[in-house]
């Protein structure tokens, strides 16, 4: 066949939205519990949504940030914002007030969505805001607008009501920005990390493929129920609610995260698929009453962070199908999943925790490499480690205004994770450290994430995070900083000789033998939820 292309079909956000609202336009999108809308009401609210913000000034190319918890109206704003040619700005709430204002400042924003639990922020900083033109209060139905003293431009949900419903959203050159959000790095200020059209879309459809395929374990299917743990301003949620709302099944958002209130909702809709990072399923599993709530056929995905095998071990015995994903800001974020195959299920619960702890094998579309000094390919032998470069379709071009850091990312054109890892004969990547995290003792490398591993396998350890301490005879020494379970009775010496058992197996090399244990009440952590190694190295160096 010659000749044109009769209609050029541009990968667009609004794509994902279509299929829903024709097979599945009575199913529920649900909000902390409390208000219920359906996809048929989610089509309408964004149009509503998109005719709003046209009112307000926005058009093609402008910035709308939101600073929101998990809720119905961020899934809106996910849809609308790109949909009109906008980008969609995702502010990490959790930052401090200068880091916030550095990311608004840096995005350029034009229009703020606020909810009204964030008002005291932005009264610190709204002196300094340069470029933002109108501010949008988010208020809960169950809740009055405050007092403020921000210059408040409508609310959301009675902006909503004046706007009709219908919009012809146009087709956009598919590689239009479709949204921003900075990295929660521990050293420095934050980079903008950006994604197109194009690149949301086959990031969606490369996670529904793995994850609707397998027979069994970790499937998202129709009759799932999905609810994030993961904030919605941190990787669009890690990218999985567009997978939801493109398969059209049930969605809960929770709000703000608290335990007893996660559990309740996870009862109550009968939710059985989220993702989360280590510390949450944690925190859920130990909760107290957590042990009543039913958790069997719960699929969780954890990210952001190791696993730790004494964690995952935990949840398989209350029946919660925990396995591990692998991703970065960078990277959209979806880049592996260590999914099981079916004669992995008979296996017993340790050699199934072990896999399932594992980085997991890529995607579809994604091509990984363990690579040497000279970008070399390592041997898939399960032992030769090198960094983890990785291109994909829909990985970020670069950081936001940072040419340099961008080059560095993409340095001899594969992208850089700065994560350690080894490879094996089945595809299965694991991460043994970041480049960083990785302890240097004498000549050898030691990994501070097996040395975690086995010491969470000790049963009187709730959580450890291990460091590398600068050392004059050995150039650096680990530490391990140990959380106890409540009522648990262990010493050091114990735990040393915990680790020292490791050793002899030959599951963690010899420098764990100079290792160093100390108990702390918590363990400092990023905005995300993860181990602040960079704060702890910093902490505990001269104590």
């Amino acid at each position: 066949m010659t000749g044109a292309n009769p209609y050029a079909y541009p990968l667009l956000v609004k794509r994902l939205l279509q299929n829903p609202i024709v097979s599945a336009p009575d199913q529920e999108i649900v909000y902390r519990g409390v208000r219920r809308h359906t996809y048929r009401d989610l089509h309408a609210r964004v149009g509503r949504l998109a005719n709003a913000l046209e009112r307000l000034g926005v058009g093609a190319g402008d910035t709308v940030a939101v600073m929101d918890w998990d809720s119905h109206r961020y899934l809106e704003c996910f849809f609308a914002v790109p949909m009109m040619g906008a980008v969609l700005h995702t502010i990490n709430v959790r930052l401090s007030p200068e880091q916030i204002l550095f990311t608004i400042e840096h995005a350029e924003d034009d229009v703020l969505l606020v909810n009204a639990e964030f008002l005291p922020i932005l009264e610190q900083i709204r002196g300094r805001l340069s470029n933002v033109k109108k501010i949008v209060l988010l208020v809960d139905d169950d809740h009055k607008a405050p007092a403020t003293t921000v210059p408040v431009d409508g609310e959301y949900e009675a902006l909503l009501a004046a706007e009709a419903p219908e919009r012809a959203f146009p087709d956009l050159p598919e590689d239009t920005r479709a949204t921003t959000f900075y990295t929660t790095g521990t050293t420095g200020l934050p980079k903008g990390v950006f994604f197109t059209h194009r690149q949301l879309v086959l990031h969606t459809l490369g996670v529904l493929a793995v994850l609707s395929t397998t027979e069994s374990q970790g499937r998202f299917h129709r009759g799932d129920v999905y609810m994030p743990l993961t904030p919605m301003f941190h990787v669009h949620a890690w990218g999985l609610p567009y997978v939801a709302t493109m398969l059209g099944v049930k969605q809960v958002y929770p709000g703000k995260y608290a335990p007893d209130h996660l559990l309740q909702l996870i009862a109550r809709e009968k939710v059985t698929l989220s993702h989360c990072v280590p510390t949450i399923l944690h925190m859920l599993l130990r909760t107290p009453g957590s042990e009543k709530v039913d958790l069997r056929g719960w699929k969780v995905l954890v990210g952001g962070a190791a696993m730790p095998t004494a964690l995952c071990k935990a949840a398989l015995e209350r029946g919660v199908d925990a396995f591990a994903g692998y991703g970065m800001s960078e990277t959209c974020p979806v880049l592996t999943l260590a999914q099981l195959d079916p004669a992995d299920l008979a296996l017993p619960l340790d050699e199934q925790a072990e896999l399932r702890c594992r980085t997991g094998r890529p995607l579809p579309l994604v091509d990984i490499r363990v690579a040497g000094d000279r970008l070399e390919s390592l041997p898939r032998d399960g032992k030769s480690t090198g960094e983890l470069v990785v291109r994909a379709p829909w990985l970020t071009q670069g950081y936001l205004k940072e040419e340099k850091a961008s080059e560095r990312l993409w340095a001899g054109g594969w992208l850089h994770t700065g994560d350690v890892a080894w490879q094996d004969g089945r595809g299965y990547v694991k991460i043994t450290d970041r480049t960083k995290d990785v302890i240097k003792i004498g000549g050898e490398w030691i990994s501070s994430l097996e040395l975690e591993d086995v010491i969470g396998r000790h049963a009187a350890v709730a959580e450890v995070a291990v460091v590398g301490l600068p050392d004059a005879k050995w150039g650096e020494k680990p530490l391990a900083l140990v959380v106890k379970k409540p009522g648990a009775t262990v010493d050091e010496k114990a735990l040393r000789h915990h680790a020292h058992a490791y050793v002899e197996k030959g599951v963690v090399n010899r420098g764990a033998l100079l290792l160093e244990i100390r108990f702390v009440d918590a363990i400092d952590k990023t905005s995300v939820g993860k181990v602040n190694k960079v704060a702890l190295r910093q902490k505990h160096a001269g104590a």
